[in-house]
């Protein structure tokens, strides 16, 4: 399984605006992706409520993980997203 360990690039980390940009995304691929912060278990990248509740601030560190065709492409367009400021968009 794939997977890629990301900083948070948004100053504000993944609030709503962020987080909704981000789940938007992920509900695209064609694969199912995880997203988990350190110490914490994966949660579904598609639900912004299991993303919101992660609580992930600029700074922290988070695992994108993808199973499937297609997963290596997934979390390399994820993984752009949550490296960026999503809130200069």
């Amino acid at each position: 399984m794939p997977q890629r360990t990301v900083v948070i690039g948004s100053p504000a980390g993944l609030h709503a605006r962020p987080a909704s940009v981000f789940v938007q995304a992920a509900t695209r691929q064609p694969v199912k992706v995880t997203v988990a912060r350190e110490g914490q278990s994966p949660v579904d990248a598609r639900s912004l409520l299991s993303v919101l509740a992660l609580a992930v601030k600029y700074g922290d560190s988070v695992t994108l993980a993808a199973e499937g065709d297609g997963a290596d492409a997934a979390i390399d367009e994820l993984a752009a997203l949550v490296s960026a400021d999503l809130d200069a968009r």
